[in-house]
């Protein structure tokens, strides 16, 4: 996904295929849009659920907006799946290596780190299991 994001040569481009990812998302079922999950400071809902469970973490997310959704999503799906020791060694400095975090307005940019406060206190619980 990281070399595909790196081969757009302009940010549009990048925003666009990451946007048309996202519409292929599965949708968060409606009983996990609760307020415990929504990711607060964000002008659109954003919901996170984040969880552990055999060494591994899990992340889901859905939002109203699909620009919201797309980067969320990425962050989601880059980490889901690893282990707490592998979340917490790597963050997401990625996105300015790929042309995402510079062509986000700041709200979006607040909302990615955000979303990465509850990926890495997830993380940080798992590990402590």
């Amino acid at each position: 996904m990281l070399a595909r994001l790196g081969g757009f040569r302009h940010p549009q481009e990048r925003l666009q295929w990451l946007v048309e990812q996202a519409r292929q998302r599965p949708a968060l079922a409606a009983e996990l849009k609760t307020e415990a999950n929504r990711v607060p400071g964000c002008l659109a809902n954003l919901w996170l659920v984040a969880e552990s469970c055999e060494g591994r973490c899990h992340f889901q997310c859905d939002s109203d907006s699909q620009i919201v959704r797309a980067v969320a999503g990425l962050l989601c799906d880059f980490y889901s799946g690893a282990p707490p020791a592998e979340i917490l060694a790597l963050p997401p400095d990625f996105l300015e290596e790929v042309g995402i975090n510079q062509h986000l307005t700041a709200n979006r940019r607040n909302v990615l780190s955000r979303v990465w406060e509850r990926i890495r206190a997830c993380a940080q619980a798992a590990a402590t299991l």
